[in-house]
């Protein structure tokens, strides 16, 4: 597409290729070359789907194509797993409306950030997107009232993890677990940590919109701020999950932005976030940009993003499925396009997004982030508490230890 940087997809595992070729398939579009189906780790591909939390769209896709391209387990295990996505959204919807009208009742004002309500404003189906959980966001004076409704409702508080106090400073929402429902929700107080800029609660209040989904009224954010939140989010977080930006391009490919929507970005110095989502989007979901946004995928600082992000999605893709494979005592997939690069190399890349995707300010509490102590240094050097203020100076070299200890 003219005037979008073209980026090095060389470097993304074959088979997630192929579930973005998939997910791309299009009415009337000509079929996914059949080059894209030779020799796929078929297990691979599944657990890829499954850490970008797109198994839902690709089952709904791969009815579509030539059931001799893809064994008939896979299709067996998307579609189980499709159902019982299915099943969580509908019980996170009645959950939803159940917590909506609690806090309601209780006056306490609520949107929610995440789940049921969003997946159906976006897909317009819940079982098209996945959500773990309910995230919610109310004013912080409410903040109290709104825990001990919940420790009523049998929910339990999950602790902050001990050791680090400016995590606690800068803490923006705390989770909640129910054990017999197998439900978590998390209140929010803010959008994003301190000190990041963000529309106050009250401004989104009063831009709010009810969700078609329930009997009982549950709100959630007006167009712009979700979709200036999605941006936001999905960019902080690297898009390592791959939903995020299949929210965005489905947004983008209904219209429901246009250019007047972009006034937020503006104000909170966010544009180079929606144009690195606009060159990712366009680049692996074939998203349509419209020519009066086009320009903001020019900006040098988008691109930089955008190139750094699949770099970041890959790697943390490798991670997190090697992660869940030692837990389960599974095979793990070592081989990735980065291994000739060494854990301190790789770090250093992930570290440089998340160090440049932030604005000034944020830069720098991030690198006092960075030397604020967490609990896996603890587990390198056991120091007496009296002595605690010794992990500040030693923990860059804690960091080189630990990575050059994996490597």
């Amino acid at each position: 597409m003219r005037g979008i940087n073209d980026i090095d997809l060389s470097i993304m595992p074959k088979e997630l290729m192929l579930l973005l070729q998939i997910i791309n398939i299009k009415k009337g579009k000509e079929p996914i070359n059949n080059k894209y189906f030779i020799d796929i780790d078929w297990e691979l591909f599944l657990e890829l789907a499954r850490h970008h939390r797109i198994y839902p769209i690709v089952y709904s896709k791969i009815k579509m194509l030539d059931e001799k391209l893809v064994p008939l387990y896979v299709i067996r295990t998307l579609y189980r797993e499709y159902k019982e996505n299915t099943f969580n959204m509908l019980q996170l919807s009645g959950e939803m409306e159940r917590v909506s009208k609690l806090f309601t009742e209780n006056n306490i004002r609520l949107l929610f950030l995440k789940g049921p309500a969003i997946a159906a404003e976006i897909y317009g189906d819940i079982s098209l997107r996945t959500s773990k959980d309910l995230d919610i966001l109310i004013s912080i004076t409410d903040l109290n009232v709104a825990e001990e409704l919940l420790l009523n409702c049998g929910y339990e508080k999950e602790e902050i993890e001990p050791g680090s106090t400016l995590s606690k400073w800068r803490s923006y929402h705390v989770s909640y677990y129910h054990s017999q429902k197998k439900i978590q929700i998390e209140i929010h107080w803010r959008l994003f940590r301190a000190p990041a800029k963000e529309p106050s609660f009250n401004e989104l209040w009063k831009r709010k919109r009810v969700s078609s989904l329930t009997s009982y009224p549950v709100y959630f954010f007006g167009k712009e701020d979700l979709f200036f939140y999605l941006v936001t989010h999905g960019a902080k977080h690297g898009w390592f999950r791959l939903r995020w930006l299949a929210d965005i391009d489905q947004i983008i490919r209904k219209k429901n932005i246009t250019k007047g929507n972009f006034s937020l970005f503006k104000k909170y110095q966010r544009h180079y976030l929606l144009g690195q989502a606009l060159i990712l989007t366009s680049q692996l979901f074939e998203t349509p940009i419209h020519e009066e946004i086009l320009p903001l995928t020019n900006e040098k600082r988008s691109k930089k993003l955008a190139k750094l992000a699949i770099f970041y999605i890959v790697e943390k893709g490798y991670f997190n499925i090697n992660q869940l494979a030692k837990e389960t005592m599974e095979n793990h997939y070592k081989l990735n396009p980065f291994s000739k690069k060494s854990i301190l190399m790789k770090s250093y890349f992930l570290k440089l997004y998340e160090y440049s995707v932030r604005t000034n300010i944020q830069k720098l509490f991030y690198i006092i982030g960075l030397l604020n102590p967490s609990s896996a240094d603890l587990k390198v050097l056991k120091l007496p508490k009296l002595l605690y203020f010794l992990y500040f100076p030693l923990r860059p070299f804690l960091i080189f230890w630990r990575k050059t200890m994996k490597s």
